[in-house]
């Protein structure tokens, strides 16, 4: 089995493989190819680098901030943009998502702390077809939660304080399946749930991307080491033993 509660606000987010395919761009036909630019200037961004997990395929922009993707995409799956200087960025996309060119802006990464730019699979690998997303499910299962410890260094804590979780697919939650996001008309999962500092501060009912969490000003520990951990859901349906909700997700930061 397979956005968001603040405490509880709806807002709606590797086997070894062999070495990823690498894309390149050709220095023509500028207006039929996808570009990254600068959020704030406009401007192209040179040497970005632009990757789809899944496909274990990337690729970069040339001077221009211009990107071409030579691979081909089945299905829901999660593209991610990383720059030095830049916050890492991650959105979902699909097999019509180039049928025309598109143009990412990111953002210069100022107080921001980036916690985790890599794909996480959570659950128990054993999913339905028809689970959201379950053709794009590739990594392999870590379990029923992740964890991991941060310091929360140059965050200004008179500020509201988010955690930001870019991409996450997968969820077979009823909020889900009744938007069209799963097809398994039999069964469906609990919400995955987000902690910080053992302390639940939301649940996550949909997939989605750029899933904001005001985290309780509370919770927050200036001089010492922080934790935030995500808990996937478990299928309602199955009584006979525990059956986790398979999800993936990327890119977590805290945003000041």
């Amino acid at each position: 089995m397979k956005k968001i509660l603040s405490v509880i606000l709806l807002i709606v987010s590797l086997p070894v493989y062999s070495t990823p395919l690498e894309g390149g761009v050709a220095e023509r036909n500028y207006l039929n190819q996808s570009r990254i630019i600068d959020k704030k200037t406009g401007k192209g961004i040179s040497g970005a680098e632009v990757s789809i997990p899944k496909e274990r395929y990337k690729t970069k922009t040339n001077q221009e901030g211009f990107f071409e993707l030579d691979t081909s995409i089945d299905g829901t799956t999660i593209m991610s943009v990383k720059k030095d200087k830049y916050k890492p960025f991650t959105m979902t996309i699909n097999e019509k998502s180039f049928d025309k060119p598109i143009v990412v802006g990111i953002e210069k990464s100022n107080s921001d702390i980036s916690i985790d730019t890599n794909m996480h699979h959570l659950g128990d690998g054993s999913f339905s077809d028809l689970s959201a997303n379950s053709s794009q499910l590739f990594n392999e299962a870590s379990g029923p939660f992740f964890t991991k410890g941060f310091s929360l260094k140059g965050i200004d804590f008179s500020k509201p304080v988010y955690l930001v979780i870019g991409s996450i697919i997968g969820i077979d939650t009823l909020t889900a399946r009744s938007m069209g996001q799963n097809k398994n008309p039999n069964s469906y999962a609990s919400p995955p749930e987000v902690y910080f500092n053992g302390n639940k501060i939301a649940e996550i009912q949909i997939n989605g991307d750029n899933q904001k969490i005001r985290i309780p000003q509370n919770l927050l520990i200036k001089n010492h080491k922080n934790e935030v951990t995500i808990k996937t859901g478990r299928n309602l349906m199955q009584t006979s033993h525990i059956d986790y909700d398979d999800i993936e997700f990327m890119n977590l930061l805290i945003e000041n």
